[in-house]
């Protein structure tokens, strides 16, 4: 064999490579319809199990990620009420020394500032005790109604395939190429070894 044909042959065998790994990335994603062709049905891997993955990531997200002890636990954290603290104590003063005096202004005549601190700090008080407790009911009642894995399966499951397709080859965008290399790569090392083996053999 000469040289233009050991040249030909890595060529070959290096776009077999590269084109049968192209083929295989687009296959995961096309054709997003199904279609028959000598009996089998052919479709692509993700368009074919898009309720499948959905229900499987709905799983994951509902249970593992964003469990609903895990949010109850930060939600009741006594820390985010000291966060708010500032504006409750805001909004608690500015009731007792103009709305208080709006409602009940005969009250509000006998409240001297000795009592509205009173007051303010009683309801901070009862307030730290009062706030991992409604969270909690909150909370409770929340985990009722919202249902996470049905809701991320819904939302997945009603992708298109073009959305979905574009979601992953944002992600995945970059293994993808490096694999059509690969696949160019290891096409190039096996023609060379056809190669090297016809001149051996020769």
């Amino acid at each position: 064999m000469n040289l233009t044909g050991n040249i030909i042959t890595i060529l070959l065998a290096s776009f077999t490579g590269w084109i049968t790994t192209w083929i295989a990335i687009k296959m995961l994603f096309h054709p997003r319809r199904p279609f028959k062709i000598a009996g089998f049905t052919i479709q692509g891997i993700f368009p074919k199990n898009q309720r499948i993955i959905a229900e499987k990531l709905g799983q994951v997200v509902g249970k593992e990620l964003l469990s609903f002890d895990e949010i109850e636990q930060k939600v009741t954290n006594p820390e985010n009420l000291q966060k708010l603290r500032p504006d409750i104590e805001l909004h608690i003063d500015n009731f007792l020394r103009n709305k208080l005096k709006e409602v009940f202004p005969m009250l509000a005549m006998l409240i001297g500032e000795k009592t509205i601190l009173q007051l303010k700090d009683a309801f901070l008080l009862e307030l730290e005790t009062l706030f991992p407790v409604l969270m909690k009911s909150y909370m409770t009642k929340l985990e009722k109604d919202l249902d996470l894995e049905k809701i991320v399966t819904e939302k997945v499951a009603a992708f298109s395939s073009e959305k979905l397709e574009d979601i992953l080859n944002q992600i995945t965008k970059k293994e993808f190429k490096f694999l059509e290399f690969i696949g160019g790569f290891f096409g190039f090392i096996i023609g060379l070894i056809q190669v090297v083996v016809s001149l051996l053999t020769h």
